[in-house]
């Protein structure tokens, strides 16, 4: 099995996850203290929990906000960098397990390029994870990738070949009012779905598949409640498009130009309508390590009844042919036990 998306962190963004620890059944402290030593991991004790679960490869990327919380532009470029190195050291401690997506400082667009560039061809990693809008300047100030400044990266990422991974992160206290007094609809809950669908569909309707047809995005969560709703958005834009710039059904980007991955929804009748929406062919299995738990991720997979040619293609193929992997050798298949 492969898996992408994989989190880890570094002192620098380290604090962020905190309000993300998993309190069920532990103190605040115990819960924060063992999330935050998985985090940190990037041996042994993350291995094991591979090892455990028949995952023989993960790609691993930056925790939330992380480079993208960073309002300061030349702080942004030095962690996104710091962040790179300390990924690629891991992987070439371990080359065989471990690969890698770029933290990139899109609060710059030339330097999010140049770190991408170097990353893909100097580390060899597999593309990039990017936690949804940029804080930039202000603190309350953000940009969204639909911004005509960055039709200059979009044209980079599009020759690297680089997938586009867009990771949600919580809106702003400040521009979200709807939030107040609710906190426990931020997060993973709700916000981040929303957040990064609303993110995605300003790509979609922006025209940057029109332009740049071979780029790659992916979103996670089985597609932050896209492909449930994509028919009613097309729908809806038909009578009324109301000047949008994409020339296409914001469908056909979906099913052409975006994977999905399975992190953090282990729901079967969800996974059918992903599959059903965009093609088998299209969606990755993925943990959300260590804010979801392995084993949840894996024994509700194994349990699913699918074909074995789609259980193979969702837990490793498709990920293989997407970024360029070896296919695992038929006893590792075996072992897996699909």
């Amino acid at each position: 099995m492969i898996a992408l998306e994989e989190h880890f962190a570094i002192p620098h963004t380290l604090d962020d996850s905190e309000q993300y620890a998993n309190t069920a059944g532990a103190s605040t402290v115990t819960a924060w203290s063992e999330l935050r030593a998985k985090l940190l991991d990037l041996d042994a004790g993350r291995l094991a929990e591979m090892d455990a679960h028949g995952i023989e490869r993960a790609i691993l990327s930056i925790n939330s906000p992380g480079i993208q919380g960073i309002p300061d532009t030349s702080t942004a470029i030095d962690v996104a960098r710091r962040a790179n190195d300390v990924l690629a050291d891991a992987i070439a401690r371990h080359p065989t397990r471990f690969s890698g997506f770029a933290a990139l400082p899109m609060q710059d667009p030339d330097a999010a390029a140049a770190e991408l560039t170097r990353s893909m061809r100097d580390l060899g990693f597999k593309g990039a994870l990017v936690n949804g809008f940029s804080q930039l300047g202000p603190a309350h100030a953000v940009v969204y990738y639909d911004d005509p400044r960055y039709a200059s990266f979009w044209s980079v990422a599009e020759q690297l070949g680089a997938p586009f991974y867009l990771h949600p992160r919580d809106p702003l206290a400040s521009r979200e009012p709807i939030y107040d007094g609710h906190p426990w609809l931020l997060g993973p809950v709700w916000a981040f779905a929303m957040e990064t669908a609303i993110h995605a569909l300003r790509l979609m309707a922006s025209g940057l598949f029109d332009r740049h047809p071979r780029l790659t995005i992916i979103l996670g969560h089985l597609g932050e409640g896209l492909p449930y709703n994509i028919w009613r958005v097309d729908h809806r834009l038909r009578k009324a498009s109301r000047g949008m710039p994409a020339r296409r059904p914001l469908t056909d980007y979906l099913r052409e130009n975006v994977y999905l991955t399975t992190s953090g929804n282990f729901r079967t009748p969800t996974l059918m309508d992903a599959i059903a929406e965009v093609g088998v062919d299209r969606i990755l299995f993925s943990v959300d390590y260590p804010f979801e738990r392995t084993v949840d991720a894996v024994t509700w997979f194994k349990d699913l009844v699918l074909t074995d040619a789609d259980r193979s293609a969702i837990a490793a193929e498709n990920s293989a042919a997407l970024f360029g992997f070896a296919p695992p050798p038929p006893e590792v298949t075996a072992r897996q036990a699909f």
